[in-house]
């Protein structure tokens, strides 16, 4: 920093991709800082160090940085300035950054000078993980429900008409090129993508890849699809020698590839026509939705059938780690199981008060036949993605609050699934019926209600969601989101309960005042609650209907794929429930 006269660094948990989920290579703040969550970004001044997180890793931080130097900003915190705001406040001088580790409308929001310089390439030399090499591989469109063609069709039917001479539209995102040119690959663990950049033309379209990633079975499927292939670092030289309009996602695109774009080309930042459409399930990935769901349950139950039969019996204890893997062994047992979606969270008695906690086998807590487990986990099948949470006692009394706190997050759950709401609503409106009850408690949460499912992709995208930061996405057919609230009580528990759900046309009623076209949930995820944690009195006779008849339906689409003992398991834990 002193050679290259900065008075800071800034080093984000971000890849050239703008992915929630990394590569290694690309785990800089990790490196740097030591702490592990998923979101954080490092400022290092000349004689300080500063870690931005949100409130979902406060606890994770607080452990993982307690011996070190590093000061937390906890930028949930309403009084705490952003990483932007601090810089412009404390620092006068030069700001170092990575342009490629910043989106363009994240490197043009700083209001401090700023250098454009990599320097933890030269210092990370010792271990630092390569670039994966995994071979990329077409994505049936039996799966997909739509050929490449088709949807290279539509891309460009939108941005034909946006532009008045030639045009390219440049894309950084793995989860959109995947979507885009059905293919999918191993780079990122949990995300099928292929790391790499696309440029679309209208009479043409690149992928920049690594050239090992492309067997002749790959080559010959791009080839036919009419996908010119060149390497993965030419994509700043390609960009450079466009003409006419270019168009790019700000949000997605790093400020580096920008840079790249000619000054004579007109450039135009708008959120991307692919991440817009994909969002959109057809009705072949919906029904692949139902079937991955399908599938999930089944190993949701042998699993919940197994903790409560044998995981305790003869005295024996297991570790949150051996809980991972035993839940593991039974979804690979599903047909068209690739991989888990996201790292499962086991989450016993206070460990499940740690929203986004990660237990190693090295470092987890013994589980005993005692206590509340959260149980946050999803599965990655060639049918679709799915995320689910169940929270349950594993025995001895239940606490009076525990009852209170697992029907307040119940109570928000169903209020979400069963809303009706007109066309052009968006998640932020629909927020507060999840944490209406526990509000009247005197109680929140510091996460998001639901976020955007991939189909075979990503477990997290957008640009839907459901929580209180306003998003000017409407939700629209085909969305899904998760509908997950939850209360955490430090070193007590965390209870969480999270389906996945999409938008589907509702009929009007016969009081509806107005012609406006309506919309509902169909839940899609399938699992039992645990109706030993239910306060009753609390329980309206709507609410116990609606779960009495998504505990019908879920026996009645998953037991004829169990066994006759599974499925004796599952009738049990079905059972209608009265006050």
């Amino acid at each position: 920093m002193r050679a290259n006269g900065l008075s800071a660094y800034v080093v984000p948990g971000n890849d050239p991709h703008a992915s929630e989920y990394m590569a290694s290579h690309w785990f800089e703040m990790q490196w740097i800082s030591g702490f592990n969550g998923e979101s954080g970004t490092m400022v290092v001044t000349l004689d300080k160090a500063f870690l931005w997180t949100d409130s979902r890793y406060y606890l994770q931080a607080g452990i993982e940085l307690k011996d070190s130097t590093i000061e937390l900003m906890r930028e949930s915190d309403i009084d705490c300035p952003s990483v932007i705001d601090w810089l412009a406040a404390n620092i006068d001088g030069v700001v170092g950054v990575n342009p490629e580790m910043f989106s363009v409308n994240e490197f043009a929001n700083f209001k401090s000078e700023l250098k454009s310089i990599d320097l933890i390439k030269p210092i990370w030399t010792e271990n630092r993980p390569a670039i994966p090499q995994d071979k990329l591989y077409p994505y049936s469109a039996d799966f997909a429900g739509e050929t490449v063609n088709s949807k290279l069709a539509r891309i460009r039917e939108q941005l034909d008409a946006r532009a008045k001479d030639s045009w390219a539209l440049v894309v950084s995102a793995l989860d959109e090129i995947a979507w885009l040119l059905n293919i999918r690959g191993n780079d990122v663990e949990y995300n099928p993508v292929v790391i790499s950049y696309l440029v679309l033309e209208a009479d043409k379209c690149t992928l920049f890849v690594d050239a090992n990633k492309i067997d002749t079975v790959a080559q010959n499927y791009l080839d036919f699809n009419n996908i010119t292939v060149k390497p993965y670092e030419s994509v700043f030289a390609y960009i450079a020698s466009l003409n006419g309009t270019v168009f790019y996602d700000g949000a997605k695109v790093n400020e580096a590839l920008f840079e790249a774009i000619p000054t004579g080309c007109k450039k135009v930042n708008m959120q991307s026509p692919i991440l817009v459409t994909k969002a959109c399930k057809n009705a072949v990935e919906l029904e692949g939705e139902r079937i991955a769901m399908r599938q999930d349950c089944v190993a949701l139950t042998r699993f919940f059938k197994w903790l409560e039969e044998e995981a305790f019996a003869g005295g024996k204890t297991q570790t949150e780690w051996d809980l991972m893997e035993k839940l593991h062994g039974f979804r690979a047992m599903g047909e068209n199981f690739v991989e888990e979606s996201f790292g499962t969270i086991a989450g016993y008695k206070g460990n499940g008060a740690i929203v986004h906690y990660a237990a190693t086998k090295d470092n987890c807590a013994t589980v005993k036949p005692e206590g509340m487990l959260l149980l946050d986990s999803g599965g990655q099948y060639l049918d679709g993605t799915t995320d689910i949470t169940r929270t349950v006692w594993l025995g001895g009394p239940i606490p009076e609050q525990a009852k209170l706190d697992y029907t307040y997050v119940l109570k928000g759950h169903i209020a979400l699934a069963a809303v009706r709401f007109p066309r052009g609503t968006r998640g932020n409106q629909l927020d507060a019926l999840a944490k209406q009850f526990m509000w009247e408690a005197g109680i929140t949460f510091g996460h998001g209600t639901g976020h955007g499912v991939g189909h075979f992709l990503g477990c997290h995208e957008g640009p839907q969601n459901v929580r209180t930061d306003n998003n000017p996405t409407p939700l629209a057919l085909g969305h899904i989101v998760s509908d997950e609230p939850g209360i955490y009580r430090t070193d007590k528990w965390g209870i969480r309960t999270e389906n996945l759900i999409t938008v589907i046309s509702a009929p009007q009623t016969a009081a509806t005042t107005t012609e406006d076209e309506w919309y509902a949930f169909e839940t899609l995820t399938l699992c039992f609650y645990d109706t030993s944690l239910i306060e009753m009195s609390l329980m309206s006779d709507a609410e116990i209907a609606w779960l009495n008849a998504y505990h019908a339906r879920v026996y009645k689409e998953t037991a004829p794929l169990l066994n006759a003992d599974e499925a004796k398991f599952l009738a049990r834990k079905c059972a209608p429930i009265k006050r």
